[in-house]
């Protein structure tokens, strides 16, 4: 990252780059390494995906899915196989983070992107047209306008589905034919004209547990998929580890210095799984909200709260910054909500704000909150 006259570090010009520029350097010391058997169109061998996910501290390469290991396992030789790789999970869960991962390290590339909603059209899963083109000459390869997952085939390569469920169910069913022929057929360039889909191609999708229902998968579609479900982070070093991680990697596009010590991130992450599991790591119940307490939320709170501590204090992250920006998140969904944290603020924030100095300033600072 460039940096000011001042030695600051400067803002990035995007706020996100795709895994594989992010990972440039990883991809590249990992593919000089491999020497295991690739498979067919695929940029690294299935052990290279595997160290670019989970880590490899020999070449420096960094672990970025920290939950179920062999799920990862599994996921890589679904995705060498003829079927495609379904990843369900409740919200939050990194099935979008992992099938990026998987798409940057198997093919180069993670932007062939399909985007599920109410809006997605089957053009969207096959191809349109460009229609100046189209009147103006006819139908020709030159006016074809390819779908991610036709361009996808083409190449050779991982093409991503993200929120599945969320499309109509005759737009689902458009996947159906390709994912087992592996062809799409273009009738408007002829009756034989086709494309098929080379070495390395395959559809790797995304769901959430809490879709089911707007538009369940066809029984004919479902036979086309492995499904794996990814579950939330038990472990709350892993979860720890993780939501640092990410953070760093956010910080480091506002160009202004903040840290959040492990202490801090330890009461973001007990705060986030005890009311995930709706009961506290000592055995105590509580009414879990219906909001979502993801790992993908806490890192939303952490971000929130060390852009609290650079912009507006100028300090590091303390629990009192946590506890000001947790209300975004308990309060997304039900009102009631508020009453379970306040529950939670009154007994365990409590019971804990004599344990260390961040517990005490996140008592503090949520006692004042507005939870009603």
């Amino acid at each position: 990252m460039p940096v000011d006259e001042e030695g600051l570090k400067m803002p990035s010009d995007v706020l996100r780059a795709p895994a594989e520029e992010r990972y440039a350097d990883e991809l590249a010391r990992l593919r000089a390494a491999d020497t295991d058997p690739r498979p067919p169109g695929w940029h690294l061998s299935a052990r290279g995906v595997r160290r670019f996910v989970l880590g490899d501290e020999k070449l420096g390469v960094t672990r970025k899915f920290f939950g179920d290991d062999p799920l990862v396992d599994r996921s890589i030789v679904s995705l060498m196989g003829n079927q495609g790789l379904l990843l369900v999970g409740e919200p939050g869960t990194a099935k979008s983070m992992l099938s990026e991962l998987f798409a940057a390290a198997i093919s180069g590339r993670s932007g062939l992107v399909v985007q599920g909603s109410a809006g997605t059209t089957e053009d969207h899963v096959r191809y349109s047209w460009n229609y100046a083109m189209l009147l103006s000459a006819g139908p020709s390869e030159q006016a074809l306008v390819p779908s991610p997952v036709l361009a996808a085939m083409r190449s050779g390569s991982i093409v991503r589905f993200e929120e599945m469920t969320r499309c109509p169910p005759e737009i689902q069913d458009a996947l159906v034919s390709i994912m087992s022929e592996k062809t799409i057929a273009i009738p408007e360039l002829g009756d034989e004209f086709a494309v098929r889909a080379r070495p390395g191609f395959n559809v790797l999708g995304t769901a959430n547990l809490r879709d089911r229902g707007v538009h369940e998968m066809s029984s004919a579609l479902k036979r086309r998929f492995n499904f794996e479900t990814v579950h939330p982070i038990d472990d709350p070093v892993f979860e720890r580890t993780l939501i640092l991680a990410q953070l760093a990697e956010r910080i480091e596009t506002i160009g202004v210095p903040v840290r959040m010590e492990s202490d801090v991130a330890d009461v973001l992450v007990a705060t986030f799984q005890d009311l995930r599991r709706g009961r506290t790591a000592e055995g105590t119940s509580l009414t879990r909200p219906e909001a979502v307490m993801s790992t993908a939320e806490a890192v939303n709170v952490a971000h929130a709260a060390s852009l609290e501590a650079a912009f507006l204090d100028g300090t590091n992250v303390t629990g009192a910054h946590l506890a000001r920006q947790i209300q975004g998140v308990i309060l997304k969904d039900n009102a009631d909500d508020g009453k379970k944290f306040k529950s939670y603020i009154d007994h365990i924030a409590k019971d804990r704000s004599g344990r260390s100095k961040p517990w005490r300033e996140f008592y503090a600072a949520a006692r004042q909150l507005r939870l009603d």
